[in-house]
């Protein structure tokens, strides 16, 4: 594949601008840094890690040593950080405040960063979507917006999209927009996991709570949702997922090399066959109705008296700021093009992902990327070193190192399943596939390829 256009020499002088102040658009800035480039990080929240702080409480399944880009671990060490235990596991508050708040109050960092600044629009500069001629030459031009309103607009050179997917959550009806009366039971319906055994208790405690999702933010809220039932009685779970098999719904248990992940998986397993909670197979929402208490119709099955909603269906991107960009979307999962295959659900078998960097995130728009869970699109299970090694890759582009960007390092932990129940002889969802990087170069040697 040939390389992109290099950025004209006019536009060295600019930044290269980062939207978001995650872990992963910080880690932007730290390989921005560490290859002479200035970055202007936009973050439209009132700190860094914003979105990870409205799901502080939550712990995560992958340890310390998975969570922190070595830039940035390179970076903080200059000034005394240390890393936190290797093989802990941080809540999304310790990421905050151990990692993402000292990373961004680094002296090379802090003067590029801007918060309460929130992007609503990237475009290049004179140029809309239709104009080709000199496009490639035309800086970036992104419209601001700060908190009190007002906006302005900054040139950038290039441009990393790292503003993640957590503000977009997917809507409880199962058409992909909200159910009729879903907007309108609004205040009893909460999106992402609720801190269900902390300022939230009150809310749920005694009550009849519906939880609809299937992956591990549902896990989540589920297992919280069970230690206060047993703690205040009266409180009833019912959870709701539209698959109708349970076969994968678990996950690889004590064969997910992310330990942690994969007990998640088998302590929601067990509270299902005690009876902690009723599991609804095959629900897809097509009804809110108000009332005293909530009915939710699911198409084969009503369910009456709900007095909350938690839904932890996933997210979608906000790609409304990109419409004048050139983008190269895959129709489905709404990631680059390249990348979907990897990551599609319907396709993609094993839990874990091909290496992939700067060419599957690649857009027909020269110097511009989506990483992070933003990358992903609506597709689940995306980590956090899947993102540093992401902005690795495209600063290596970015700066003309092809060779470096193309040369991509990622090795994720396997999660031990495989999503598709009945692949076709010698497919990729072979046990052997599954079994790790060996078994998958074995696998494919045989001619079997492994789709994870």
């Amino acid at each position: 594949m040939s390389s992109p256009q290099q950025t004209p020499a006019f536009a060295e002088s600019l930044p290269v601008a980062v939207i978001g102040a995650g872990p992963v658009g910080l880690a932007a800035a730290a390989h921005l840094l560490a290859r002479g480039e200035t970055p202007l990080v936009l973050e439209a929240g009132d700190e860094v890690g914003a979105s990870i702080r409205q799901w502080g409480h939550v712990r995560l399944f992958s340890p310390w040593r998975y969570d922190v880009d070595a830039a940035s671990a390179a970076l903080l060490a200059r000034h005394g950080w240390e890393m936190p235990e290797p093989e802990s596991f941080p809540t999304g508050a310790d990421l905050v405040d151990r990692y993402l708040a000292p990373l961004a109050a680094t002296p090379e960092i802090a003067p590029h960063l801007r918060l309460g600044a929130r992007v609503v629009a990237v475009t290049r500069l004179g140029f809309d979507k239709m104009k080709t001629p000199g496009r490639d030459q035309a800086p970036f031009q992104l419209t601001v917006r700060r908190r009190d309103g007002s906006e302005e607009t900054v040139l950038a050179r290039a441009v990393l999209d790292a503003s993640g997917t957590w503000t977009q959550p997917n809507p409880l009806g199962a058409g992909g927009v909200p159910a009729p009366g879903e907007r309108a039971a609004a205040e009893r319906i909460v999106y992402g996991i609720p801190d269900v055994l902390g300022r939230h208790r009150e809310r749920y405690a005694g009550r009849t709570v519906l939880v609809a999702g299937a992956g591990h933010s549902a896990f989540n809220a589920v297992l919280d949702l069970a230690q206060l039932a047993t703690e205040a009685p009266g409180t009833r779970i019912l959870w709701a997922i539209r698959r109708v098999s349970t076969a994968q719904l678990f996950g690889g248990g004590e064969k997910d090399q992310l330990a942690a992940r994969g007990q998640l998986g088998l302590q929601v397993r067990r509270l299902v066959e005690e009876g902690v909670l009723r599991l609804i197979t095959g629900f897809k929402t097509v009804r809110v109705l108000p009332g005293p208490s909530l009915t939710v119709e699911g198409g084969g099955e009503t369910l009456h008296g709900i007095d909350e909603i938690v839904v932890a269906a996933g997210a979608r991107p906000d790609l409304s700021i990109l419409s004048e960009l050139r983008l190269d979307l895959d129709p489905a999962v709404e990631s680059p093009r390249a990348l979907a295959p990897l990551i599609d659900p319907n396709e993609h078998s094993c839990g874990t992902v091909r290496p992939h960097g700067a060419d599957e995130l690649r857009h027909p728009e020269t110097d511009f990327y989506v990483v992070g869970m933003k990358s992903y699109g609506r597709a689940p299970t995306f980590l956090l070193l899947t993102g540093y090694e992401q902005v690795r890759s495209a600063v290596s582009a970015l700066v003309g190192d092809w060779e470096g960007a193309r040369e991509v390092r990622l090795q994720l932990p396997e999660t031990g399943v495989c999503s598709l129940s009945a692949p076709a002889e010698g497919a990729c969802c072979a046990t052997a596939c599954c079994g790790g990087t060996e078994a998958r170069a074995q696998a494919a040697a045989a001619g079997a390829p492994c789709c994870g």
